[in-house]
């Protein structure tokens, strides 16, 4: 079995791709049914801010990686997360997990996302704390 693991730069820009259409797909829809002044900085809805911009794109990228094992942008660009051991599709556990555990490849100054860029098998502190690996799935 040939596994390519995915690098820093591939993955950044997976992450760009799918922050444009989660959030801008996100945006368009709430302007489209509430008004607009409701994410105003003069509003304190914390609640629809903390919905909008947490709770609605934690169960979309877990939905994504459950049933196709990546996100739209990972599609796009060939890659899928799979287990590190047994390089199949993952439990949603693992991925509830994983998705959690980017709070804390965040601190301090992201160096959880950076450590993909020396890592033998290019694994961000959220892939080391889940078990997971993202590979390329393009034959080559």
């Amino acid at each position: 079995m040939n596994i390519r693991y995915v690098g820093f730069w591939m993955r950044f820009l997976a992450t760009i791709l799918d922050t444009i259409w989660l959030y801008g797909g996100i945006y368009l829809i709430f302007s489209l049914f509430v008004e607009p002044s409701v994410f105003g900085k003069e509003i304190n809805n914390y609640g629809l801010i903390f919905t909008v911009e947490y709770l609605i794109p934690f169960f979309i990228v877990i939905l994504f990686w459950k049933f196709f094992s990546a996100t739209p942008a990972k599609i796009l660009l060939n890659l899928k997360i799979v287990d590190a051991n047994t390089f199949e599709p993952t439990t949603t556990k693992k991925l509830v997990l994983r998705y959690l555990s980017y709070f804390l490849s965040m601190l301090p100054l992201c160096y959880g996302f950076l450590s993909v860029g020396w890592n033998a098998r290019k694994q961000g502190w959220h892939d080391i704390i889940a078990n997971t690996v993202v590979v390329c799935t393009k034959k080559v």
